[in-house]
C-alpha cells in the first residue's frame, strides 16, 4: 500500500484546510516545492498535488507554483484541481513528472470526458469521488449532490479508468481517523483500485486501513502537525 503524500495548493502556497473549506486553512509552507523535496527525501513514491484554487473556478490557477514543484523532484506526481478538459489533461501530462490526472468535478458532470480521456491516455486517469455523507460533491467541495458516491464510481468500472481517489470530507483535515465503513464500502463495491483520502490521524489508523484491498492512503494535515511521521507511514505500509 503506498503512502502518498498531499499538497493542497492555495494562492501559491502549502495549505491544509478543514472539511474542504476555503475559509478554514492553514499555511504550513509560502514554498510548496520545497515541501515536496521534503517528502521525496522521506522516501515518497507519489504526490499528491491538488491545485484548490482550480477546483473551485474551474481552471488551473497556480500554474507556476506547480511547475517549480514538477521541476524540483524526481519522485512522480498526481494532480488534480480544475481539470475539466482534454486540453488541460494534455498539457499537464507533457511534464515528466506527472503520472496520472485527477478528474474530479467533470467525471461527475461530464463522464463522457473520463471515457475520451482513458482512450486517449491509458492508465493515465483517475477519478477523485469527494463524498459528504455518501453523496458526492463538486466544485472544490462546494455543491453537493445527489448522486451516491459508489453509483458514479461503478460507472467508470469498463472506461480503464487507473484508479479512484476516495475522499470523506467529513473527515478530511479533522485528525479523527478516516470513515472506515465507507472506505471498505467503496473498495468492494469497484473493480478499479481505489486509494483513500481523508481523515488518516495516526499510525494506527494505517494499520487499519491495510486490511483493506487499497492501492494507497493519502495523508495531509497529520504529516504537516507531525502527528504521523512520513519514514514510519511508509514502513508500516511494507509491512
Amino acid at each position: 500500500m503506498l503512502i502518498i503524500p498531499a499538497i493542497d495548493i492555495k494562492d501559491g502556497k502549502c495549505v491544509r484546510l478543514t472539511q474542504g473549506r476555503m475559509d478554514a486553512e492553514t499555511v504550513y509552507s509560502e514554498n510548496p516545492a520545497d515541501v515536496a523535496k521534503r517528502w521525496e527525501s522521506l522516501g515518497a513514491k507519489l504526490i499528491h498535488l491538488v491545485d484548490l484554487d482550480g477546483a473551485v473556478e474551474g481552471i488551473p490557477k497556480n500554474i507556476n507554483t506547480i511547475k517549480k514543484i514538477f521541476t524540483s523532484i524526481n519522485t512522480p506526481v498526481q494532480i488534480g484541481g480544475g481539470i475539466r478538459d482534454i486540453e488541460t489533461i494534455e498539457y499537464y501530462l507533457n511534464f515528466r513528472a506527472v503520472q496520472r490526472i485527477i478528474i474530479g468535478t467533470k467525471a461527475q458532470e461530464t463522464p463522457s470526458l473520463v471515457e475520451k480521456a482513458c482512450k486517449k491516455f491509458p492508465e493515465r486517469i483517475a477519478v477523485g469521488i469527494d463524498a459528504k455523507d455518501g453523496f458526492v460533491a463538486t466544485h472544490g467541495w462546494v455543491n453537493i449532490t445527489s448522486e451516491k458516491a459508489i453509483d458514479l464510481a461503478k460507472k467508470f468500472e469498463n472506461m480503464g479508468v487507473a484508479c479512484i481517489i476516495y475522499t470523506d470530507i467529513k473527515k478530511d483535515g479533522m485528525l479523527q481517523g478516516p470513515n472506515m465503513n465507507a472506505t471498505k464500502e467503496m473498495a468492494n463495491a469497484v473493480k478499479i483500485s481505489v486509494i483513500a483520502s481523508g481523515g488518516v490521524s495516526s499510525l494506527s489508523d494505517i494499520k487499519a486501513l491495510k486490511g483493506i484491498k487499497l492501492e494507497g492512503v493519502i495523508i495531509g494535515k497529520a504529516l504537516y502537525s507531525g502527528n504521523i511521521d512520513l519514514e514510519e507511514a511508509i514502513k508500516i505500509a511494507k509491512e
